[in-house]
């Protein structure tokens, strides 16, 4: 599997435990939607390598306790320690259009309900409490809180999104 077929969902943080375990930085929206995964790649050398889970238990903030099949010491996990971990495109579930994947709607146009064109996606600040579209206008910034309601509508076709922001939010940016 090429890395441009692939998506990068977080890395190998730290060891858990002595027999081979390792926690596993999920850096995602929903790190629950990653309990099922049989494999994983990992990229080791420039080559994304699969390693099949043993065991995966979804622990706080993002992490997961795993055990990939073959990695029974404490020494075999050192070597995946801060290598990054991804999953094939394909395995992603579709979305339905008021949903994403924060990585696909990079570049993305973004239109607002009331205030018509605001600009481009230029990234996802994934804060845990609060994450945030980053929208570029102008040369300015615009940071819309990702919540349940701010999306209306993706188009995939388009590259779009159509948000209604709360009420005021983008004129604090644009004023």
């Amino acid at each position: 599997m090429d890395l441009k077929d692939s998506i990068y969902i977080g890395q190998i943080a730290k060891l858990h435990g002595y027999k081979g375990g390792v926690s596993l930085f999920l850096d995602v929206t929903h790190p629950e939607e990653y309990i099922d995964m049989e494999s994983f790649f990992i990229e080791i050398d420039g080559i994304l390598t699969p390693f099949f889970v043993e065991s995966f238990k979804l622990k706080n903030k993002g992490f997961a306790a795993v055990k990939f099949q073959g990695i029974d010491t404490e020494q075999e996990a050192k070597s995946l320690l801060k290598k990054k971990v991804f999953i094939p495109e394909t395995e992603l579930r579709g979305l339905d259009e008021s949903n994403f994947y924060d990585h696909e709607v990079i570049g993305y146009e973004v239109e607002d309900v009331v205030k018509g064109e605001i600009g481009k996606v230029t990234a996802i600040a994934d804060l845990k409490q609060n994450p945030l579209l980053v929208i570029e206008f102008k040369d300015k910034e615009i940071l819309l809180p990702i919540f349940e309601g701010l999306i209306v509508k993706v188009d995939r076709k388009f590259k779009r999104l159509k948000v209604k922001a709360p009420d005021g939010l983008i004129d604090l940016y644009l004023n």
